[in-house]
């Protein structure tokens, strides 16, 4: 028996269970479809031709962002160049393009962590309560733990600045869909950073206040995904050049789907992709 689904691609939604094993929900129309249901089995994909923009639903002949349309990407404060570098945060020069939405996401409190995504990485988030962050998830980390607390997106990019002259702060995909890594022991990685990082983090505190930057002990998360099986020789498919696929579904890792013969394809790149599914 075959079910077929129909509609606008978003990025795939996460949680974690009790026992920090990673589920994954994929917005598809108006459908949510189970992925993690769909893991051993041959799906079908094929895109319509036709993209609309995530936020605004106009359609756009070309995908900008991970899913918007060109005057979305020039307008909104979601796209702009300070949501990669933080550190550039301009709101308090006023030219924030969207002032209340800098107010509802930029001024609370984020966390500066420590991931291991195949190397360990340095990186923020603002969503970290007792259970694992969705930030972990969608980036593959295998291991995570909260270093740092800061009143608000600004500061953690200053932070986050300081710690990218001993740690690297991006996730290399290719080596994090190779296989589960070796685990890290990240207090004792955190505790050699907060070594180098000591005397600048004391000149931001002086900056921004004592009270700006504070140490947070959190535990270890071992965090553990749905994969039957990871691909050797990582070979990505594009909507754009191979408008269908078929395959069998071994797993899913961060936002990526792995098929057997080695492919990948990351699927929040293809966000508001209108595409016809069926397994």
């Amino acid at each position: 028996m075959t079910t077929n689904y129909s509609g606008m691609l978003k990025k795939m939604r996460t949680y974690a269970d009790e026992n920090n094993k990673v589920n994954y929900t994929l917005p598809i129309g108006d459908a949510l479809l189970d992925i993690n249901e769909l893991i051993g089995k041959e799906v079908t994909v094929t895109f319509s031709d036709e993209i609309n923009c995530v936020h605004c639903n106009r359609k756009t002949k070309k995908s900008f962002n991970q899913g918007y349309c060109y005057p979305c990407l020039i307008s909104l404060a979601q796209c702009d160049s300070c949501i990669i570098k933080p550190e550039k945060c301009h709101y308090h020069e006023g030219t924030c393009r969207e002032p209340q939405w800098g107010e509802e996401h930029c001024f609370s409190e984020h966390f500066v962590y420590l991931a291991n995504t195949g190397t360990v990485k340095v990186g923020i988030t603002r969503q970290v309560t007792d259970g694992v962050s969705t930030r972990w998830m969608d980036q593959g980390a295998t291991q995570a733990t909260v270093m740092l607390r800061v009143p608000d997106r600004l500061t953690s990019g200053l932070v986050e600045t300081l710690c990218k002259d001993h740690i690297a702060d991006k996730t290399n995909w290719r080596t994090m869909l190779k296989g589960k890594p070796d685990e890290v022991d990240l207090e004792q990685v955190k505790t050699e950073l907060m070594s180098k990082i000591e005397s600048d983090l004391e000149a931001l505190k002086q900056e921004k206040g004592l009270q700006a930057v504070s140490e947070v002990s959190t535990p270890i998360h071992d965090i553990h995904y749905p994969v039957e099986e990871y691909p050797v020789k990582i070979k990505s498919l594009n909507l754009d050049k191979d408008p269908s696929f078929s395959g069998v579904l071994q797993g899913v890792k961060a936002q990526y789907w792995m098929l057997d013969g080695d492919r990948v394809i990351n699927i929040r790149k293809f966000a508001g992709y209108n595409v016809d599914l069926s397994f």
